[in-house]
């Protein structure tokens, strides 16, 4: 056999259908913060949204969608901010996250196996750097274009979230995300992120899981 197109194999990419989860303070902890409406006059505290805006300049902005299906094939994150999202009139809306998976490393020393054991170490507090250093020697940690490291989301980690009514999402630092996704024609979102976090999103972008693959998220 050959190695023209026609000789090879295609493989085939697989398709996940999600349920989507209502969005709580709970559930989606571990990929950032639920928030909802709190009383004027109320003091700063830890049901705010907690902030990192400090690499650079903020921008928030309405930010118009339109077209946006309840599928996807790419998902993207943020290494340096904090970003949140939110509908303008509370419609319901959707999004596909994962865990953060940035595996951070001395600068000097790059992606070298003795900085990858360490950086484990320290990201997952000794409990699962060996898995670190497996999926290093797999090459399956990512060098971004944006010059830090990670390991991109495997297609079953993905969820689906549902938020509707006064609330908005204020995602971790590295959180992977998908979305916002809607049923709507259009609709306007506030965004509060940095002021070149678009100029950087194509950086982030993993086209198509590792292996292939969409999601369909059955509402």
């Amino acid at each position: 056999m050959d190695g023209s197109a026609g000789g090879r194999q295609q493989q085939k990419k697989k398709v996940i259908s999600l349920k989507a989860i209502d969005a709580t303070p709970d559930n989606f902890r571990e990929y950032g913060q639920l928030v909802g409406a709190s009383p004027d006059g109320a003091r700063y505290g830890p049901l705010d949204a907690q902030l990192q805006l400090n690499l650079g300049t903020p921008r928030f902005y309405i930010m118009n969608l339109t077209g946006r299906t309840l599928r996807f094939n790419s998902i993207t994150h943020h290494a340096s901010v904090t970003q949140c999202l939110g509908s303008v009139g509370g419609q319901p809306w959707y999004l596909g996250v994962a865990r953060p998976s940035i595996v951070k490393t001395n600068e000097s020393d790059g992606c070298k196996e003795d900085s990858i054991h360490n950086a484990a170490k320290d990201n997952d507090d000794n409990e699962n750097s060996d898995e670190f250093m497996n999926q290093f020697h797999m090459g399956k940690i990512v060098h971004s274009k944006a010059g830090h490291y990670y390991i991109p989301p495997a297609p079953e980690d993905v969820k689906v979230f549902r938020v509707q009514g006064s609330q908005f999402l204020k995602l971790n630092v590295g959180t992977w995300h998908a979305g916002p996704l809607f049923k709507d024609a259009s609709m306007d979102f506030y965004n509060l992120e940095l002021s070149d976090t678009n100029e950087l999103f194509g950086k982030m972008l993993e086209k198509c899981f590792p292996g292939g693959g969409s999601h369909n998220a059955f509402l």
